[in-house]
């Protein structure tokens, strides 16, 4: 195999991406046929629901900035898709997704590391 390997923890962070998927569309869905005001019913519907939004909110920013910062380091393209799932899809989505792609830079990276010759050992 030439290309990263899907090792058990970018596996893991996949599974946990599919739940956040499959658990925040189902209530979404149920939203839409009931024709609730989403941002409405997030901003007006207590302050438990108001406390949880501010809370994700913050998450976002920063799993946002962990996603830039990281894509960078490691030489991750595409980083923007992550960030735009964020809004579209569900934070619960896109951190997991993106991490089970970091692993998988991590691991390239490695394998690349190891396949490279040692430069001290080089007289």
């Amino acid at each position: 195999m030439t290309g990263p390997r899907w090792n058990g923890r970018a596996v893991f962070f996949l599974v946990v991406a599919l739940l956040g998927l499959v658990g925040t569309w189902a209530f979404n869905i149920a939203a839409i046929l009931q024709h609730r005001d989403y941002v409405g019913d997030w901003l007006q519907s207590g302050p438990a629901v108001s406390s949880l939004t501010v809370d994700v909110l913050i998450a976002a920013v920063a799993a946002i900035a962990f996603m830039v910062f990281e894509s960078r380091r490691l030489g991750m393209r595409r980083v923007w898709v992550y960030i735009v799932l964020i809004p579209l899809v569900a934070l619960a989505f896109a951190l997991p997704l993106f991490l089970a792609m970091r692993e998988r830079a991590l691991a390239a990276r490695a394998a690349a590391d190891a396949a490279a010759p040692d430069a001290e050992a080089a007289p």
